[in-house]
């Protein structure tokens, strides 16, 4: 299959119709094949708008939303990234060609190992994966310009917001209403974490930070 053309039609008909067209970005898409970090049977529809599963509880979101919320994330040359539940590491190798450093993290060694090995091949060396607790984060490792969490989650450990360097960025999908989701992007400033919505999407959930039952008379 001619992967390479996937690729310049997803990126013609999937990402640049969606506003994402600054010519960076649109060149780590171009340059990232996204075959490489799915499973071989799902390799020829690697490039098709939906989510594909990667391992247990990972999965890609579609090229749309994972190209607007690179976008949203809004990478700087010398932003120094973080992937929570980076998974196979695709949004990890975007990252990489658009900031100086990006650590991924994993709490299953074996996804861990396999992001390497991966990250090797493909020559990502601006990427590495570690292993660790995915609620923790990497408290000595930031602060972090930007964290970006690939998945749906209900709730934020207060940890990732810690971790933030002023000015930074944390991007994630909370859910909104049943079925329904919203890409969320919070920044740092000073004393202050606000966030805004940055556009609806519905990815997988990540399992492990769903909200706690509260109690009422």
């Amino acid at each position: 299959m001619d992967f390479a053309k996937m690729r310049q039609i997803m990126v013609d008909s999937q990402i640049r119709p969606d506003d994402v067209t600054d010519p960076e970005i649109v060149s780590a898409f171009l340059h990232t094949p996204r075959e490489a970090f799915v499973p071989k049977p799902e390799q020829p529809v690697a490039y098709s708008e939906y989510e594909i599963q990667t391992s247990d509880g990972r999965a890609l979101w579609t090229p749309r939303d994972t190209a607007k919320m690179v976008k949203a994330l809004d990478p700087q040359p010398n932003d120094f990234a973080l992937v929570i539940g980076a998974g196979a590491g695709y949004e990890t190798a975007l990252l990489a060609r658009l900031v100086e450093t990006v650590i991924a993290l994993e709490d299953d060694e074996a996804l861990v190992d396999e992001m390497t090995q991966r990250f090797a091949s493909l020559g990502v060396d601006r990427a590495v994966a570690v292993h660790g607790d995915l609620k923790k984060g990497l408290p000595d490792q930031g602060p972090f310009d930007i964290i970006l969490v690939p998945g749906m989650i209900e709730e934020a450990p207060e940890a990732w917001f810690n971790q933030l360097a002023e000015g930074g960025r944390l991007g994630l999908a909370v859910p909104v209403g049943r079925d329904l989701g919203r890409a969320r992007i919070f920044t740092h400033s000073g004393e202050i974490t606000a966030y805004r919505d940055a556009f609806d999407a519905c990815p997988p959930r990540m399992p492990g930070f769903e909200q706690k039952p509260s109690f009422t008379f």
